[in-house]
């Protein structure tokens, strides 16, 4: 492929990061001592050592195997994207496909490797990322578009197109830190789309929303690529990868498994999810916007109070959050969302919506979600999580976990409910009037 047909070229990348560096543990009140008075050079060389890896081989792979404080978050990638293309990045949480786009961002570098990136990029990463919470939501749109190089007359011609798309216009002159997350995804999603960028990059745009908004995104991401600017499109919705993209990459543990047209990458990552253990220990599982991980652990429980990683349709199902905070979690909530493969959301259950205010609860604790009968019919199906206090989320985990749900004579006719034609089963009851006319015909 011509060098002048590519909008984005990737070699060998590798990103590695330091989680923390380890203290050591003196056996004399002395030596505690002395180390004390050393602290502050050596919480310096500490800090430091966060950022060098002169010891790390960064030519081998399994080397997070040897060092308990690395994480690869991508391992060796390469790729070329053209221009005018959209492009799919699908895989599971920390698989990379966020480290990738920040890369391409410019917003962190490569451990190793080259990305090159030809034309101007605006890119939606995070809910409100690039917002000055400070600032109205008018202010923001100048500034974001002052950061993209485009003159005040450029913004002016752009201005009501971005305020009409986000659907903002009553709070346009409002400081962003009161806006919902919504309101925040859907003007920065505007002011990225309508800032004619040459590349856009959009991560996870579609996990915040309502319906109407994200058929608009995808309307407007087509768009885009119609113009001949590249699109790389980041999203557990598989509905919307297929539907948008030409070709899609599929990572996993940060390397890239698959790189086809979206039916083929869509069945592979689909094998790979329906293959995999689930490990439903969510405490390490990386978390966006700053939430820290207050969800630990997720258990689902059968009818016979056994810990399962499946069950039957329409069999009953708890399941069980254990949860860890600082301090006492004031007017708590909590719920999940349950999702298909292909990111289709199912149904929603929170605590708030259906049980009301709940009172303060202790630092650490399980939370317990009974489903009498599950509705859902056989797949598999993830779930993800979020709790808050008062009007403050405190954690979110996008597809924390699986569950398998197996087939099952629901309804006791000997008929099950076929999968491919419905997500759920209703009970419903039947009863036929013999003798009715259906009109009056004189």
């Amino acid at each position: 492929m011509s060098s002048n047909e590519l909008a984005i070229k990737v070699e060998h990348i590798k990103k590695i990061y330091r989680i923390g560096v380890k203290d050591k543990i003196h056996d004399s009140f002395g030596k505690t001592l002395f180390d004390f008075v050393k602290s502050p050079l050596k919480n310096y060389r500490n800090y430091r050592s966060l950022y060098t890896f002169n010891d790390v081989d960064t030519s081998d792979l399994v080397a997070d195997h040897q060092q308990d404080d690395i994480i690869w978050a991508i391992k060796d990638i390469s790729f070329e994207v053209k221009k005018g293309e959209v492009l799919g990045l699908i895989g599971g949480n920390g698989a990379g496909k966020s480290t990738l786009l920040k890369i391409l961002a410019r917003i962190t570098d490569p451990t190793s490797g080259r990305a090159e990136v030809r034309g101007r990029i605006s890119s939606l990463l995070e809910v409100g990322t690039g917002f000055h919470q400070e600032l109205t939501g008018h202010e923001n749109v100048f500034l974001n578009g002052t950061i993209l190089g485009m003159k005040k007359k450029e913004i002016d011609n752009k201005f009501d197109e971005i305020v009409d798309f986000s659907g903002v216009e009553q709070f346009i002159d409002t400081p962003v830190k009161r806006y919902s997350s919504g309101m925040k995804v859907r003007l920065a999603f505007a002011v990225a789309a309508f800032m004619e960028p040459e590349i856009l990059l959009v991560d996870e745009v579609l996990a915040v929303g309502d319906a109407a908004f994200q058929t608009k995104c995808i309307g407007k991401m087509r768009e885009v690529s119609g113009q001949g600017r590249t699109v790389m499109f980041v999203s557990h919705n598989m509905t919307a990868i297929d539907h948008l993209c030409e070709r899609v990459l599929v990572l996993e543990n940060g390397k890239l498994m698959v790189d086809a047209e979206p039916d083929q990458a869509i069945a592979a990552y689909t094998r790979s999810i329906s293959q995999s253990a689930t490990d439903n220990n969510i405490a390490d599982v990386p978390r966006k916007n700053g939430y820290s991980p207050v969800l630990q652990k997720v258990e689902f429980i059968d009818r016979r109070g056994e810990s399962v990683s499946s069950v039957q349709s329409g069999d009953p199902l708890t399941v069980r959050i254990h949860y860890r905070h600082d301090d006492e979690i004031k007017d708590p909530h909590f719920g999940f969302i349950v999702e298909t493969v292909m990111g289709v959301k199912i149904f929603w259950v929170q605590t708030k919506m259906q049980k009301g205010p709940l009172p303060d609860i202790a630092p650490a604790g399980v939370i317990e979600c009974r489903i009498p009968r599950l509705p859902l019919l056989a797949g598999t199906y993830f779930l993800t999580l979020g709790c808050g206090a008062q009007t403050h989320q405190l954690d979110h985990v996008e597809r924390a976990c699986q569950i398998q749900v197996t087939e099952a004579d629901v309804f006791g006719t000997g008929r099950n409910p076929n999968p491919k034609i419905a997500m759920i089963f209703v009970d419903a009851d039947w009863e036929i009037t013999q003798g009715t006319a259906v009109c009056d015909k004189n």
